[in-house]
Parts: structure tokens; sequence; C-alpha cells
């Protein structure tokens, strides 16, 4: 990962963006694995968070709101920067990850001057939640691989079903070792890692 510098004016451009209202553009070429810029807002607990939003139209998904943690939520509606802007998309070529309960977006791949940066926001479904949440978390990133939503996870694929097969009879018992190979178990991948993926959170409604 290459960081930049506190100073630094991150190489990004607010504007009109096709994919929803105003998007975040490279000023230049970016290399993957560069951190952009942090995002900032005024830190908040998660019922303060569900407060200040839970009056908020039922039809609006927008959300300047991410969790750092269980008791800690930025709200970029307040003292926020231009981290705010950035949009969801189902084929992102950035990241939001917590590093000291500091959130940061970074780049997964390389990305050219003009492109717009986006990242999953990866909101989590929660009970209570209203029977159109889906529709009004709507994903219209376009791409081919779109999930249709930015909740998260998604909803399972429906598995088709098997015809029933008739039992095998059972094995006879070998003498010896046991055949039966025990099957190991691997870690995920990104486990490794000692930062960990951040997700933009929905204010609870009445």
């Amino acid at each position: 990962m290459t960081e930049v510098q506190e100073a630094a004016t991150p190489p990004i451009l607010v504007r009109d963006s096709s994919v929803h209202g105003r998007g975040v553009f490279a000023t230049r070429r970016i290399e993957k694995g560069e951190r952009i810029i942090e995002y900032l807002g005024e830190r908040v607990s998660h019922e303060e968070a569900d407060r200040r939003y839970e009056l908020k139209e039922d039809n609006d998904s927008h959300t300047f709101l991410f969790i750092v943690d269980s008791r800690t939520v930025i709200d970029a509606g307040v003292d926020g920067n231009d981290a705010r802007f950035f949009n969801h998309s189902c084929n992102p070529n950035c990241e939001s990850v917590v590093e000291k309960r500091r959130v940061y977006i970074e780049a997964i791949r390389a990305i050219e001057p003009g492109e717009e940066m986006t990242y999953d926001y990866q909101i989590y479904k929660e009970e209570g939640d209203p029977e159109n949440i889906d529709e009004v978390f709507a994903c219209r990133c376009g791409f081919a691989n779109c999930r249709g939503t930015m909740l998260w996870p998604p909803e399972p694929k429906k598995k088709r079903s098997r015809p029933k097969q008739k039992a095998a009879p059972p094995k006879s018992k070998s003498k010896g070792k046991s055949q039966g190979k025990t099957k190991s178990s691997s870690t995920p991948k990104g486990r490794g890692k000692s930062n960990r993926k951040a997700t933009k959170k929905k204010a609870r409604r009445r």
C-alpha cells in the first residue's frame, strides 16, 4: 500500500456522475493499493446516528454514515470531506478499510485519470427493515455483474432441487488405517491483513 502524506491534496475531483448524483473522479493515474483519502466526519454512537436520520424519507437511500466499530459511527454529514461523495458499485475500483479506528479509501486496481472511483457499500441488512428495503437501496451501477442492491449479504441463489437417489448400501469396515480423509479448514483470503473492510451504515427508521 502506498500511503499519501497527510498534507498532500487527494488526487480527486468531485463532479456530476452518471452513476448517481455527484461522484469522485481521479485527477491522475492512481496505482493499485494506493491510499486515496481518509473518510472524515463527526464520530458518534450508533444510537445517535439512528436518531439523526430516523425521520428520513422512506425512499431516500443516501447515507453519509460509516461504521468504525460496534460503538462508533462516522457521520460525514457533519464536518465531512470529499470522501463522502464516492458512489457505490458492484464492480468497484476501490475499497474502504479500517485502520486504528480510522476509515480510508484505497485503490484495488490501477485507476486512470478521469475515471470515476467507487467502492462496494455493503450496507448490512437488519431485522426490522421495511419490506421495500431492497428497492430503496437498489443499485444501478450498470455493470454486467451488478447484484441489483447496495445491501449485503445479497439474497442467496435458490438451489435446484435434485431427484432423490436411493441410499447406497453401507460399506464394509476395512481393516487397518481408515481411508477417509479429513478436509482441512483453510483461512479465508484477506484474513492475514491487519486492516479490515469498512462498511456503510443505514440509520434505523421509524
